[in-house]
């Protein structure tokens, strides 16, 4: 009876065992009135979503959506950013939007609590912009939807959502009061942050030293060394302004 325990015990440990996934170094962070969630990308596992998702949160589609459904011990899932969110689209974040993905899965990589996963319609390359995050283990949806990102904090707040009211429609278990991302932004959990530096100060430090001959293009090689060095000082602001929001917004 013991030895029947016993290997009861390790398939359960099997079943339950996940393989090892690699998190990205950027940070998505989705404020809400209970608290903040964040969670990191799995690059490796689902690198076509992981890049969508992060598009749409650099473009702010986020912020001013909400959570339409928690299901407690289930999910907790955003709208499509298209009819969720509170604010208009521009041309660019309706270009975005509207774009889908193809289904990403992978052996091991299991629907356990904490992890991010994309929905989707009837087709496997459906994925738009809605996602849920799992509330509990959710075996029977493995391999059928892409995991694409993990909870690295705010486990807690979804277990607030859980005890907010809720109507039933259809299948879906929805919050009788709007759960708004207030607030969305991301950043960098390792990269170091750069100094801000202002584009009338890039423009000026880039043109510094050029003399006649490089401005009239006899001395290229140095032309595209100030170029290279400006694009990469314009790239590092959106960073640092990234961070200046987080502060800012700090719940």
């Amino acid at each position: 009876m013991n030895a029947l325990l016993a290997l009861l015990f390790v398939c359960l440990v099997l079943v339950r065992a996940d393989v090892d996934v690699k998190l990205s170094e950027e940070r998505v962070v989705f404020q809400l009135q209970q608290g903040d969630i964040e969670f990191a990308f799995l690059p490796e596992v689902a690198p076509v979503t992981a890049k969508h998702i992060f598009t749409l949160v650099q473009l702010g589609l986020y912020t001013g959506n909400h959570f339409f459904r928690v299901d407690k011990g289930f999910v907790a899932q955003t709208a499509d950013v298209t009819s969720g969110r509170q604010l208009p689209l521009n041309a660019q974040q309706q270009e975005h939007a509207s774009k889908t993905v193809p289904l990403e899965v992978k052996e091991g990589v299991k629907h356990h609590a904490g992890r991010v996963s994309m929905a989707r319609g009837g087709s496997p390359d459906s994925g738009g912009s809605s996602f849920f995050i799992c509330l509990g283990d959710a075996p029977h949806l493995d391999m059928q939807y892409g995991i694409f990102a993990q909870v690295t904090r705010g486990m807690e707040v979804l277990h607030q959502l859980e005890a907010l009211p809720t109507k039933k429609e259809g299948i879906f278990v929805m919050p009788l009061e709007r759960v708004t991302i207030v607030n969305s932004y991301w950043y960098y959990v390792q990269k170091p942050q750069p100094k801000l530096t202002l584009a009338g100060d890039a423009l000026v430090a880039a043109n510094e030293g050029s003399s006649d001959e490089a401005v009239s293009g006899s001395s290229g090689g140095a032309c595209r060394q100030q170029l290279a060095a400006l694009k990469e000082r314009f790239q590092n602001q959106e960073v640092t302004l990234q961070e200046l929001r987080q502060k800012q917004f700090a719940v």
